[in-house]
C-alpha cells in the first residue's frame, strides 16, 4: 500500500538529511504523524530557532548564538586546535582535558572540489596566531588525503614563524571522519599528537 501524499512529502524531506535512507525517513514520518501536536510544534520551533539564531563565532568560526562563543571567551588562546568544519568542535569537545581554543577552516584543500588554500580561513588563523602569541597549533583535520594535505600546507606556513605545529595521532584510522571517532580514541589521539615537519 502506498503512503498518502503528505506522508510521502514528509519522507522525501527526511531523506534529504545526511545518512537517512527511505526506511528511516518513513519511520520519522510515521512518528511525526502519530505524535502529539505540541511535540511537533516544539520540534519545528527548535529547528527554526537553530536556523535563525545560530551564526559563526567571529573569532573561531564555530557555531554560536553570540558574537564570540563561550570557548573563545574563556579558554587558553596559546593553543589553537584547527578543524575543518564547525561540527568538528563538538566532536573534539568530547576530549575533556583540552583547554585551548579552536579555529574552523571551512573545509580542506581539495583540488577535485576546486578548493584551494585561498578558499579556507587560513589568513584568519595567521591573524589569531599573531594577536594571541599562540605557541602551538594542533591540526585536527580528518585523517584522509585532503586533511593531511591541509595539515602539511598549514605546517609549512607556521613552522618558520616559530609556532609548534602538531597533528593528532593516528588511532583515528585513515579515511575516517572525525565525527565518528569515540571519546577515548580522540583523547588518546590528542595526547599522542606529533610535530608536523
Amino acid at each position: 500500500m502506498r503512503n498518502s501524499e503528505p506522508i510521502e512529502k514528509l519522507i522525501a524531506s527526511f531523506r534529504n538529511l545526511p545518512g537517512v535512507g527511505y526506511k528511516t525517513a518513513e519511520r520519522y514520518a510515521y512518528y511525526c504523524v502519530g505524535a502529539d501536536i505540541k511535540e511537533i510544534e516544539e520540534l519545528t520551533k527548535n529547528i527554526m530557532s537553530a536556523k535563525t539564531e545560530v551564526k559563526f563565532c567571529k573569532e573561531c568560526g564555530g557555531y554560536t548564538n553570540k558574537e564570540v562563543c563561550s570557548i573563545c571567551q574563556s579558554r587558553n588562546k596559546e593553543v589553537i586546535c584547527v578543524v575543518a568544519e564547525p561540527k568538528d568542535i563538538s566532536v573534539m569537545e568530547k576530549v575533556k582535558n583540552y583547554n585551548g581554543v579552536y579555529h574552523v577552516l571551512g573545509g580542506t584543500i581539495s583540488p577535485l572540489e576546486n578548493k584551494g588554500p585561498d578558499d579556507l580561513r587560513i589568513k584568519e588563523l595567521l591573524s589569531r596566531i599573531n594577536e594571541n602569541k599562540t605557541k602551538e597549533v594542533i591540526m585536527a583535520t580528518n585523517p584522509d588525503v585532503e586533511g593531511d594535505a591541509t595539515a602539511m600546507y598549514i605546517a609549512r606556513l607556521l613552522t618558520p614563524l616559530g609556532v609548534k605545529v602538531t597533528r593528532i595521532a593516528q588511532g583515528i584510522s585513515m579515511g575516517t571522519d572525525l565525527e565518528y571517532a569515540d571519546e577515548i580514541t580522540l583523547s588518546k589521539a590528542l595526547e599522542a599528537r606529533r610535530v608536523i615537519k
